[in-house]
């Protein structure tokens, strides 16, 4: 990249939080209490998108049961998660990208209410500029929450970076030109984020941390 970094916009399960095993088992939970067959592989598929969209995509054929089960799903993740936290080391990345001047964002396919919940959890509110919830735009791979997200901030599409673990996310940020990076430890493979054309994907988060430090620091000499 030779366009000055200014903004780093995270994706929030499985690339900044650990949270991918929960999510997954309270969705085979909810989907056990209406009797719907569904593996481990496609619940953990869907991971990133809005609720509306997993459900329609997980249980296409029972329509009318979709808000009962993603009550049942959303009541079991709030009992059960509790203590689930950052990957390690993503606290001092955040920190040492705040300390480089970058502005750091959100976008999430959790609803409002699941993200203030997690961002509380985590002590993190001041960390970022800016957030977004599916709940609140549209979900994710439409790229509407990333050019809500420049628009708050006033960052152009090409002084930031998209971070995520998904295709839904790195195709939105393809979707508008703005430069992505993979995590290939939280749920899509890397042939799958290959697609997206990233300008790297991390195998860890200590990997993605000194390339996006790399990246801000550039920002000095230009």
């Amino acid at each position: 990249m030779n366009t000055a970094v200014e903004l780093i916009i995270f994706d929030w399960d499985g690339t900044l939080f650990d949270s991918v095993g929960q999510i997954v088992a309270s969705l085979q939970f909810a989907a056990q209490q209406f009797q719907q067959p569904l593996t481990d592989e496609a619940a953990k598929s869907i991971i990133g998108l809005g609720l509306p969209e997993v459900a329609q995509r997980l249980f296409p054929m029972v329509p009318e049961l979709h808000g009962e089960i993603l009550q049942c799903y959303s009541e079991h993740y709030v009992a059960n998660s509790k203590t689930d936290v950052w990957f390690d080391g993503v606290a001092a990345m955040l920190d040492d990208l705040q300390n480089a001047g970058v502005k750091l964002a959100v976008a999430t396919g959790k609803s409002r209410k699941g993200l203030d919940r997690v961002l509380q959890q985590t002590q993190s509110m001041n960390l970022f500029a800016a957030t977004r919830a599916a709940s609140e735009t549209r979900s994710k791979p439409h790229p509407l929450m990333l050019e809500e997200i420049l628009a708050e901030t006033g960052v152009r599409p090409e002084q930031a970076i998209m971070v995520g673990d998904t295709s839904y996310d790195l195709e939105m940020a393809q979707a508008i030109a703005m430069p992505r990076v993979g995590v290939s430890y939280g749920v899509h493979t890397v042939e799958v984020l290959q697609l997206f054309q990233p300008l790297k994907i991390a195998g860890d988060v200590g990997s993605l941390h000194q390339f996006l430090l790399q990246q801000v620091q550039m920002k000095q000499a230009i």
